[in-house]
């Protein structure tokens, strides 16, 4: 689409040495990516506002910093994708809210500063749900989010914004953020790699419980690669995170590992998680693959029965130190299912509370002994393929019904509790022809190992059209889709009312 097609589909590794040896200008690329979102988002609506106007002239700064030889940082000259939940100076963050869709912030939050500091240009926002409140990018400020491979289904969420920009080529990198899997369901549904970091990782000063770890900032990118060298710009201590802290072993880039050597465990479910008989036939098929490339690839069995609750009580306490003065002050500009989970956390009680944290711990210990006997566990990210942007959340899965709108998403939410690194891994297509991504998780604080082995299967891949990243059909996206703009207004009140299987709690799913 267009003569800069070659140049925007190089890695961000890549261009990134080309700006370095003068190969390319950043003029030439932030102009191929401006290009290249015009040509492109009307279709996917992934691109929320726009900064090009200062864009452009970071650009000719940096082009300016490149002929005078001066030092140049990680990201020197690439252009930055920042999810609209993530605070940027002088650009709208919406976080798709209705209440907040003319909010300018003066300030970045600081993961945007560092990658500022190291050379990021932030060109435009990323759609997201609204408040970032489930796996389907659709809000009342920017309307829906398309899936790359097709606008009818949705991107998953909520980092769907940035999954949907990156597999077209409109940025080559973006921000995300994961809680309950919005780094990951999204990279797994349109085609890329998203990586969930262990707790405290990438600095996160907006966090309002500084001591929970439910709740990630996070790289997003087309390649492990790529998502590494993000990584890297975004690690480190800041005085305003208390949890966050320095790894040295994300300086560098990490060593190459033998994927011969490697011990794996495999779950299709955890033992709890509904997922579709055709996931699990794609899962299979992986599975398959990888048994013929490592040392040991074995069933895992963990303990994982109380997950469900755990995080129920964890991800409304969340909701209500957020939203709760929102909730009381404008109730009207919260939706349906935000509300629900901080009406959820008014029911709780400090022994539920007591009680999560608590298992939430006999979780994290059962997953870190299992990595005495593997270096990887593998799991589907996704329980089932894209399906209509219009429905809010997958209601039933393999005849199983979800208990509220969140639920679908157990098998991200599990490693979540566990606070292990996990990364979604492009892996071709499943039976309906979208993009299949495996979850790879590994011990806390290896994210370094993590990102050599994913970089190690992807490698493996490579060379098979049936396992390697898909890529969407760009002559497909020419076409604009005003519906993807059309929502503006919540969806209905009540749709489905749904208690937890143990009944402590009641959820208005919308």
């Amino acid at each position: 689409m267009g003569s800069d097609t070659d140049l925007i589909s190089h890695s961000a590794v890549a261009l990134r040495a080309m700006i370095a040896q003068r190969a390319i200008s950043p003029v030439e690329l932030m102009d191929a990516c401006i290009a290249r979102i015009e040509a492109v988002n009307p279709a996917i609506n992934a691109i929320a506002a726009t900064d090009f106007e200062r864009a452009r002239a970071a650009a000719r700064a940096a082009e300016d910093a490149v002929m005078r030889g001066v030092p140049l940082g990680p990201l020197h000259g690439l252009p930055l994708g920042v999810k609209d939940l993530q605070d940027t100076a002088g650009l709208r963050t919406t976080s798709g809210n209705i209440g907040r869709r003319n909010h300018v912030p003066a300030h970045d939050v600081a993961l945007v500063t560092r990658l500022r500091a190291a050379g990021a240009i932030v060109t435009a926002k990323t759609n997201v749900p609204d408040m970032g409140a489930g796996a389907n990018t659709r809000n009342p400020v920017w309307g829906a989010t398309g899936n790359p491979f097709n606008p009818a289904l949705n991107a998953g969420g909520s980092s769907g914004g940035s999954a949907a920009a990156l597999a077209t080529d409109m940025l080559p990198l973006a921000t995300g953020s994961d809680t309950g899997g919005s780094l990951r369901i999204p990279a797994a549904l349109c085609g890329v790699v998203g990586l969930r970091p262990s707790p405290g990782v990438v600095v996160n000063s907006a966090r309002p419980l500084g001591w929970s770890v439910i709740s990630v900032l996070g790289p997003m990118a087309r390649d492990v690669a790529d998502t590494a060298l993000m990584l890297r710009a975004s690690a480190g201590f800041d005085p305003h995170d208390p949890l966050s802290c320095e790894m040295p072993s994300l300086a560098s880039p990490a060593a190459t590992v033998d994927l011969s050597k490697l011990r794996i465990g495999f779950t299709e479910d955890f033992g709890i998680c509904a997922v579709d008989p055709s996931i699990r036939r794609s899962f299979r098929q992986r599975i398959q693959a990888l048994q013929g490339l490592v040392a040991r690839c074995e069933p895992v069995s963990l303990d994982m029965v109380d997950a469900d609750r755990v995080f129920d009580i964890l991800r409304a306490e969340s909701f209500y130190v957020g939203y709760a003065d929102t909730l009381a002050r404008a109730p009207e500009t919260l939706a349906p299912h935000v509300r629900a989970n901080i009406e959820m956390a008014a029911s709780m009680t400090l022994a539920d509370r007591a009680w999560a944290h608590l298992t939430q711990t006999r979780i994290a210990q059962r997953f870190a002994r299992s990595f005495a006997d593997f270096d990887l566990i593998i799991a589907p990210t996704s329980p089932l393929t894209p399906f209509a942007w219009t429905t809010l959340y997958a209601q039933e899965i393999d005849g199983q019904t979800m208990r509220n709108y969140y639920h679908w998403l157990a098998l991200t939410y599990i490693p979540t509790l566990a606070t292990n690194p996990a990364l979604a891994l492009p892996s071709g297509l499943d039976e309906a022809g979208m993009p299949f991504g495996l979850q790879l998780i590994a011990p806390l604080r290896g994210d370094a190992r993590l990102l050599a082995m994913a970089s190690a299967m992807e490698q493996a891949f490579a060379s098979d059209p049936a396992l390697r990243r898909p890529r969407p059909d760009l002559q497909a996206l020419r076409t604009a889709r005003p519906e993807l703009r059309s929502i503006v207004t919540h969806p209905p009140e009540r749709e489905v009312t749904a208690s937890d299987s143990q009944g402590d709690a009641t959820v208005t799913a919308v």
